[in-house]
This record gives structure tokens, sequence and C-alpha cells, in this order.
């Protein structure tokens, strides 16, 4: 399988997404009113043929050091884009999670450029597909590079799905069995961890749209259902429901229906009366 150039990455021609086009012409005008920018908005966005294009450069940018160049990073990117498409795939319904989800964005160059969750997203579903090649000790170093810029620590072997939201990100915690859908929120401080030493499936199983508040702990290889909410602080150590919230330490159902897509609408309230139902 021949590796492609950086340029021309196979299968990988996104210059008629709109997301893509949105993101250039925000770099474009960054550029015009922000002199002082220019450089980066060029080197970043503009120079780049698509999206997938960018995102290797970016995470690159990102990520490369003195053991692993730059250049070395961004030959991995592009090689992993091109035999798996479904990366850049995530990638673009991430960055419009974020804009649908985030209030306090301008346009598409926060996440793209300065939001650490959605960087560090990008470069462990590179990680990841590392470690799905049997790249182990590559998947680590990304792995360790992406915990040491971004506080973010998401084991290789997690199972990542697309429109993730990751708002702040500082402190999350992903194990290696973890698996998160598709559409999740989550904000700093969550983790999605074990509850002892024991090796195999240990870790937690989240669903579509589930929205996990700052500081949730969520422990063991319990299911979180489709749409659930898990409520800050709380710290989960029973399977919970399909459009439930849970709540507490340790954390109890307090609302059933919690209403819907959660993670949509980024809704952290509790119901005026709440109920235990004592899970």
């Amino acid at each position: 399988m021949t590796q492609p150039k950086f340029e021309v990455i196979a299968g990988q021609e996104t210059t008629g997404s709109s997301t893509w086009a949105q993101l250039r012409a925000s770099a474009e005008e960054a550029a015009r009113s922000e002199p002082h920018l220019g450089s980066l908005m060029n080197a970043t966005i503009l120079s780049h043929l698509d999206l997938a294009n960018a995102l290797s450069f970016q995470i690159a940018r990102k990520i490369g050091d003195a053991e692993l160049a730059q250049m070395s990073v961004r030959e991995v990117c592009a090689f992993a884009f091109w035999s798996d498409p479904s990366i850049v795939a995530a990638a673009e319904a991430d960055l419009r999670a974020v804009a649908e989800r985030d209030p306090a964005i301008r346009s598409l160059l926060q996440p793209f450029l300065y939001f650490k969750g959605f960087q560090a997203l990008q470069a462990s579903r590179v990680a990841h597909w590392l470690w799905t090649q049997g790249r182990e000790t590559l998947a680590f170093h990304f792995q360790s590079r992406i915990s040491e810029l971004f506080q973010i620590d998401i084991h290789p072997g997690a199972t990542l799905g697309k429109g993730l939201f990751f708002d702040h990100g500082t402190g999350i915690v992903i194990g290696e069995t973890a698996v998160v859908g598709d559409e999740v929120s989550m904000l700093h401080g969550v983790t999605l961890g074990g509850t002892g030493a024991e090796r195999g499936d240990r870790h937690p199983k989240i669903g579509k749209g589930v929205l996990l508040g700052a500081g949730a702990k969520v422990l063991g290889n319990i299911q979180i259902g489709d749409y659930a909410k898990v409520a800050s602080g709380s710290v989960v150590l029973k399977p919970v429901p399909s459009g439930c919230t849970v709540a507490g330490v340790p954390a109890r159902l307090v609302n059933c229906p919690t209403g819907a897509e959660p993670a949509r609408t980024m809704d952290h309230t509790l119901a005026d009366v709440v109920y235990d139902f004592s899970i």
C-alpha cells in the first residue's frame, strides 16, 4: 500500500464540504481583520486543499516534539486519514457539534485552532487507528503527548463515536475498553474508568446522545443508555436506563424521562421535584 502525499490524499477531497468552506471563510476573514495572524491562518488552513490535510498539519503542529518530529506526525495522520476516511468524517461531525452546542464560539476557527477538547479528540482518533493496526508503542506515544499538552487522557484502545463535544476538556479520562457513542457531550473532569485492577472489559459503555456533567465519574463495565444525563459531580456505579437522569454520590435515578437529546441542548439542570428511584 503506497502512502499518499500530504496534499493528495486519495478519497479525501472535501473542498465541497460546507464545513470546510465555512472554516476557510472564517480563516480568510481572520487574516483580513487581524494581519498578525495571517501567517497562522495560511499555514493551518488556507494553504490546504481540504479538511484532511489541514487537520493532519494541525495535529502535527501541536503534538510533534523532539522525539517524533512534526513531519513524521503528519505522515502518520495523512496515512490514517487515507486508510480510514471515517476519521475525517468524524472530525467534521465534531466541528459541527461544537458549533451547535457551544454558545461561546464565534466561528469554526475557535475549536479547530484553539479548543483543546477538539484537538485532543482528533489526535486521539489517530492514536486509536494506530492501536487497531497493532502499532501500540506509537499509539501510546500519541496518548502521552496528548495528555501532556491538553490534560486529557484517552487510552488509544477506547472507541469514540462521532459528533462528540468535549467542553473545556481539562481532566477528562477515558479508559482502554470504554465506548463512547455518537453525539455525546462531556465537560471537564469526566472520568470513564474502572473499579479496580481487574483486566479485560472493565470500562463504561456510553450510549448515543448522553450528557456527562462536569466532574462526573462513571466507573466499571456498565451501560449508560441513549440520551441519558449524568449530573455534575456524580459517581455512577450502576447502569443508567435510556432517557433518564442520575445524580449524587453514589448516583441515583432522579428523573425519567430526562427530555429529548440532552447532549444537544446541554441542559444541566435537574427537575424541580427530584425522585429517588433507588437504583
